[in-house]
């Protein structure tokens, strides 16, 4: 009676490379404080110098008030949330020993009233509201180290602008940008997401010029 040969089974190259780059990135990771390590002193960040774009062009807004930025109350804190949409686009992360100097919604608040009033519009606080001027309030949809893969990932920031003249809502709009991180750690987050900030700022500039408020 002839015997049969045992079968092995062998792993996809598929599978075999996920898992190696899964490691990696792991590694990476812990070595960056995603992983907890007792001890180890907190790096804090922000969004840098809001250095002025010499390219871009002057606001024609006039008056406006920008409310402050509103979003999840995961987004009021310090925590810096990192996502592995790879292996599990529904678990949000915190990097352990990385934080932010104020939480994202204050950062962003500041810096969208920074790049308006660069652009020339005249950024007034909510206590003038009542002066009738045109009313910029944004909410946050996502705010996040985003990893794509293993060796790639993305700040991304996603908001809803909505602008009301008086209590009518005048118009809204969403926005979304993405910038690649030059490192796979909080410093680049940090980096990718302050960068998609601004971009977001210039973007909302932008649609409020073609509104023409002022001959609202």
């Amino acid at each position: 009676m002839k015997m049969r040969q045992p079968v092995t089974l062998h792993p996809t190259p598929r599978k075999t490379n996920n898992k190696l780059a899964a490691c990696a990135l792991a590694f990476v990771l812990s070595l960056s404080g995603c992983a907890s390590n007792k001890g180890q002193p907190t790096t804090q960040f922000d969004f840098g110098p809001a250095t002025p774009n010499t390219q871009t062009a002057q606001s024609t807004l006039g008056a406006l008030v920008v409310t402050d930025v509103t979003g999840s109350s995961a987004l009021d804190s310090e925590r810096m949330f990192y996502r592995l949409s790879y292996a599990d686009a529904l678990q949000a992360r915190t990097y352990a020993n990385s934080r932010w100097t104020a939480n994202p919604l204050q950062m962003m608040t500041q810096r969208l009233k920074t790049r308006m009033g660069q652009a020339g519009a005249k950024v007034l606080s909510e206590s003038d509201a009542s002066l009738g001027v045109p009313i910029l309030r944004v909410d946050v949809d996502d705010f996040v180290h985003d990893f794509s893969s293993a060796t790639q990932s993305q700040g991304v920031v996603a908001v809803r602008a909505s602008l009301f003249q008086g209590h009518t809502l005048v118009d809204q709009k969403s926005f979304i940008r993405t910038t690649p991180a030059t490192t796979l750690d909080a410093a680049g987050g940090a980096r990718a997401l302050a960068a998609s900030t601004d971009a977001i700022a210039a973007d909302i500039t932008g649609w409020l010029g073609t509104l023409n408020l002022q001959r609202r």
